[in-house]
């Protein structure tokens, strides 16, 4: 459930730090993906939050350090995902497919969240640069893992073809998120990236080894 002005808690209220964080990190969201990080601010997060600002400062020295925090959230969560979905299934065709879905489930269903990982307008700062090629690298990295142990690949073309299946799923998912074209469903759309994916990638038949 999204914070709004009505909906925080009331100023002064007590909260355990640990529900306090998380808190702060859904208000700031929030704000972050309708303002984009310069136009952001302090006040407005603490005023989505229903807390004074130092107690925002109590939990996060400055702008740049909430944002880290709430990117760090952001990457983990798609990363995760897609583990998920390589481990879900041992048939690669549906592996394939659960972790196309697991993309356009994140950009459809997060909150906007996936703006601050693909869409960030803070990548010229070095420690958002390396969080977002982070997201890139441990997706690719887990599907490469999964290339490389059935088609019997090294590591270097494992990873050339783990990245191109990475590239195509979140780049179709935010085309198919920002098109004003509503006949096409989410579950169609991926269908139709996973069905193109999978015609490729089955030319590297899993190996006996």
């Amino acid at each position: 459930m999204s914070t709004t002005p009505e909906t925080a808690p009331k100023r002064g209220s007590r909260l355990p730090r640990l529900a306090r964080r998380a808190q702060l990190l859904e208000a700031a969201q929030e704000v972050f993906v309708a303002n984009g990080y310069h136009a952001a601010a302090m006040d407005d997060i603490a005023d989505r939050a229903g807390v004074s600002k130092p107690v925002l400062y109590q939990h996060f020295p400055g702008k740049l350090e909430l944002y880290l925090a709430l990117l760090d959230t952001s990457c983990d969560a798609i990363v995760a995902s897609v583990r998920d979905a390589l481990r879900s299934t041992e048939d690669n065709k549906e592996r394939v497919g659960a972790t196309i879905h697991a993309f356009y489930e994140y950009v459809a269903n997060a909150q906007g969240a996936f703006r601050l990982v693909f869409e960030s307008d803070l990548t010229n700062e070095p420690a958002v640069r390396e969080r977002v090629d982070r997201v890139t690298h441990a997706c690719a990295e887990a599907c490469s893992e999964v290339i490389s142990a059935d088609a019997g690949l090294n590591k270097e073309q494992s990873m050339v073809l783990a990245v191109s299946l990475v590239g195509m799923a979140q780049v179709s998912a935010r085309y198919w998120l920002a098109s004003d074209n509503p006949t096409l469903a989410q579950e169609q759309a991926a269908d139709l990236v996973a069905s193109l994916a999978w015609r490729g990638i089955r030319g590297f038949p899993r190996t006996e080894s």
